[in-house]
């Protein structure tokens, strides 16, 4: 299977995204994730078809597929300038407005008497007419070939039907009172105004997404030698680079690809990333980010990441899959949207039927009705309510550092009850120091060799510090090496000799040792010596877990540190529930009761926490967290701790009102606007208008959620 990211355009709806995927699902791909909003569309393709024929086919449906890097393909070869000009709704809407603004003049009280020829209307309206049908009658017949009739089906018989109406009228001489050309080219015109001012406002929620997608494509400056050693520098596209380039970035520049300092110093600004806009320091040695600002310093650097496997890239490729993610609460909608267009096609006909037979307002007056229940309906705003709301959400949310691995982590925030917090690297900063240490009869410097050359087998943060702070120049080598999970590590010697380095808890089942310790040095289960090393609280601990119980949301503290320092730790910060000396089944065991008894969020970072945060409602780890956790989590904090746990939380509340917010007046709109055009209460023109407008309003109560206050 080879894995497809292609971005489409010309998707307006739900109805156009369940084209696209039902015909890739017939081509036999797997994992499809089509987002109409952003265009992005994923899947695993089977050796068995190309790349050309799917492309052959989106194409046939009517959308324009863009490969990385290149224009747009065109749907179909343009065959004249005239039609290559007419690419946009914008562009189409100027074109017939001048056409539309003259059919309409004769509705004024003072007539044209040229007007009021027949014929002279039919030249007027047909320029209109094929511009409309150009697009929207195209779009109809490949969505109704494909099984999945779209919004442009409305359109299409509506324009037609007036058009048509018209045509008998003036083929037949049959008077003013069938002609209503001006109907047709009105509602072609303000559909494709209403479709254009619906495109801007999408676009618009997609904000935050395209600043972190500008910042992909930069100018970066490339460190070469002459035949003298001498360096040479020359500017390149940050694409251009390879990993092991080396790149010189001074003040004011951006990082152009994830890279390793190698001299020089810089305040670095991870804002675009991280939402914290407070500068770094960062030296030799210290990865940058791609996308990074330097804000003062100049630095060289070997490039170490490029292209989809830079950190920017990652979480660009996050967030589009999280919104290409359907939520349980757009199923709904999806099902109505699916069979909206033939429903509103049967209800056009009743009404033209009930007006006709019974009502007995006239034929005139019935198709007029009709076509104004047609061209009224609108499933693009059921389809839209959830999609704009999640790309706000998770636009906002990626721009402060914080990421979601799927859209339904974001509705299940609104009910989260209880929060479990792992100590280590979570409440803390996980940056230890040794303070003491006793290496009982063991030569201080050969304790610390053996330390060191065990230690250095293992990911934890504690493991990390030791190796760091003693980080002596020559290491013992061991035959066997285990990290246990919630113990810690055990190694066997090529002399059969086994070590352990445990904490106090699992020291104590093996053999007696003096309490208060972090670590304890085992030789053939014999006590060798200890060590204790402090851990600083992170800064905002104490202001996110009062946040927290504020909102009446209950917090735990379960660690596998030892009862007295979680003890001490949950007294500084406020938690009064702790669960200590935990080992990751454990820990597992109570994640699961405390899960069942109602939703809850576990926060760690380790591979101890691992378990558990996929046990969870949701899952959320820090970016400094081991692969397993990252890849457990549903959440994702990037870089300032658990800072932002309480954004991350009051985006998902809101964004789920907002989705809820859509959804209700999406529903209310069509269940109200139908039978409104139905009795004839609205002209075919205005609820053109008014159908265009109605996503626009979705759009931008979505937009406010980028400014609403969510704390």
């Amino acid at each position: 299977m080879e894995k497809i990211s292609w971005k489409i355009d010309g998707m307006d709806c739900t109805n156009c995204a369940l084209s696209v995927n039902k015909f890739l699902q017939d081509k036999g791909m797997k994992e499809i994730r089509v987002n109409f909003i952003g265009g992005d569309v994923q899947f695993n393709k089977p050796e068995t078809i190309t790349k050309e024929e799917l492309q052959k086919g989106i194409k046939q449906l009517g959308y324009t597929i863009v490969q990385e890097g290149e224009q747009p393909l065109p749907t179909t070869a343009p065959t004249t300038t005239f039609r290559f000009r007419l690419n946009s709704h914008g562009q189409r809407f100027l074109f017939c407005l001048p056409f539309t603004l003259v059919l309409m003049t004769h509705m004024l009280p003072i007539h044209i008497h040229w007007l009021m020829n027949p014929w002279i209307q039919l030249a007027i309206c047909l320029p209109v007419y094929i511009v409309g049908m150009g697009y929207f009658g195209r779009s109809a017949i490949n969505s109704i070939m494909r099984g999945i009739p779209n919004m442009n089906v409305l359109i299409a018989v509506g324009a037609t039907a007036a058009f048509v109406y018209s045509l008998i009228g003036t083929l037949g001489n049959l008077g003013e009172d069938y002609l209503f050309y001006e109907t047709a080219a009105t509602i072609i015109t303000l559909v494709f105004l209403g479709e254009f001012v619906e495109h801007r406002s999408i676009a618009m929620t997609q904000r935050s997404l395209n600043e972190l997608a500008r910042h992909q494509r930069v100018p970066a400056t490339m460190i070469g030698f002459d035949d003298k050693y001498q360096e040479n520098f020359f500017t390149v596209e940050n694409t251009d680079l390879r990993v092991g380039d080396l790149i010189l970035i001074r003040s004011g520049e951006q990082v152009p690809m994830d890279c390793r300092i190698l001299s020089g110093e810089a305040q670095v600004s991870e804002a675009l990333l991280t939402g914290e806009s407070t500068p770094i320091q960062k030296g030799k040695k210290d990865n940058l980010i791609g996308g990074s600002l330097i804000i003062d310093g100049v630095i060289r650097a070997q490039v170490t990441a490029v292209g989809t496997d830079t950190v920017l890239s990652n979480i660009l490729n996050l967030v589009k899959q999280a919104q290409a993610e359907k939520p349980p609460v757009q199923q709904l909608a999806d099902k109505i949207s699916a069979i909206f267009v033939p429903t509103v096609i049967g209800i056009a006909l009743i009404t033209f039927l009930v007006n006709y037979l019974w009502v007995d307002v006239g034929l005139t007056s019935s198709i007029m009705r009709s076509i104004a229940v047609l061209v009224i309906s609108c499933p693009c705003a059921m389809g839209l309510a959830t999609p704009a709301a999640i790309a706000v959400g998770l636009g906002r949310a990626a721009k402060n550092g914080i990421l979601f691995r799927n859209a339904r982590s974001l509705e299940l925030f609104k009910d989260i009850r209880t929060v479990i917090f792992d100590k280590t690297g979570t409440l803390t900063e996980g940056r230890f120091r040794i303070t003491r240490f006793d290496s009982g009869s063991m030569p201080e410097a050969e304790f610390k060799q053996l330390v060191v050359s065990i230690e250095k087998y293992s990911t934890h943060p504690i493991a990390a510090a030791i190796v760091s702070e003693w980080n002596t120049p020559s290491l013992q080598f061991f035959t066997q090496t285990e990290e246990q999970k919630g113990k810690g590590m055990q190694v066997q010697a090529s002399d059969g000799t086994i070590y352990r380095l445990y904490s106090e808890r699992w020291a104590n089942s093996i053999t007696k040792v003096p309490p208060g310790h972090q670590v304890y040095v085992l030789r053939n289960d014999e006590l060798v010596g200890w060590l204790d090393l402090d851990d600083e609280l992170r800064p905002e601990a104490s202001e996110v877990i009062q946040y927290l119980h504020a909102r009446g949301i209950r917090t735990i503290l379960l660690s596998g540190d030892s009862p007295a320092r979680c003890e001490a730790l949950a007294k500084r910060i406020g938690i009064t529930e702790v669960i200590a000396g935990q080992s990751p089944e454990q820990k597992l065991a109570h994640v699961s009761a405390l899960t069942a008894q109602a939703p809850t969020a576990m926060v760690g970072d380790g591979i101890n926490d691992a378990p558990a945060l996929a046990k969870a409602t949701i899952g959320i780890s820090m970016s400094e967290s081991t692969q397993l956790a990252l890849q457990t989590a549903q959440v994702v904090l990037m870089k300032q701790g658990i800072k932002h746990l309480p954004l991350a939380l009051g985006l998902g509340k809101h964004t789920f009102k907002t989705i809820q917010g859509n959804l209700f007046w999406a529903f209310c709109y069509n269940i109200v606007a139908i039978p409104i055009a139905a009795v004839g209460l609205l002209a075919p023109g205005i609820a053109a208008l008014t159908m265009g407008l109605s996503d626009v309003v979705l759009a931008i109560n979505s937009i406010r959620l980028n400014y609403k206050r969510v704390l």
